[in-house]
């Protein structure tokens, strides 16, 4: 085998194991959690959350900066539990759900962040905005899920962001610029 032939098939080689490395994960929608909190005029902090998530999840257990993310979330699932604040957070003032109905996030890398932490970069869209974030990410677990008898992985993450960077800043300063972003995620390997 010649030189050139030898170095074509170690690249062929070393590409096939790394595209098997990372492998696709389905996210649990009912153990899944984005959560939000913005200072409402300087006397409470309100949460609210989306209930949905859907979405493509590639996890290298051996090596986790191998890995990727790629959500979608519906905004028209968004619940504050009251149904007024719901509804006026789907209008034209916020997020406008008839004109942009999805928020989105594609990462575009993964650093090691310390022991069983990890910097997930990407892209986030709202409102038709995109911006690049930095999601801090702990890992809660990554083994056998006790009931489904599968390869599981959970996470915790969180990033800050300006609504306003998104074309979303009705009532600012009156009602917090700053989001908070609270994501948890549990996921088994798919089959």
């Amino acid at each position: 085998m010649s030189a050139r032939r030898l170095v074509l098939a170690t690249l062929v080689a070393a590409a096939s194991f790394s595209a098997q490395a990372a492998e696709k994960y389905d996210i649990d929608p009912s153990h899944t959690q984005v959560q939000f909190t913005y200072s409402h005029l300087g006397f409470s902090n309100i949460t609210g959350r989306f209930d949905q998530v859907q979405g493509d999840f590639q996890f290298d257990v051996a090596d986790p900066t191998r890995s990727s993310v790629s959500i979608t979330i519906p905004v028209t699932s968004i619940s504050t539990g009251v149904g007024k604040l719901d509804e006026h957070l789907l209008t034209a003032d916020f997020f406008d759900a008839t004109q942009f109905p999805t928020a989105n996030f594609k990462s575009t890398g993964v650093t090691a962040a310390g022991e069983g932490k990890l910097a997930v970069a990407g892209d986030l869209t709202i409102h038709g905005v995109t911006r690049p974030v930095v999601l801090d990410v702990t890992i809660n677990g990554i083994g056998e899920h006790p009931m489904r008898k599968l390869p599981a992985a959970g996470f915790d993450a969180r990033t800050t962001i300006k609504r306003s960077d998104f074309g979303v800043g009705a009532y600012v300063p009156a009602v917090g610029d700053e989001v908070t972003i609270s994501i948890t995620v549990e996921a088994t390997r798919a089959q």
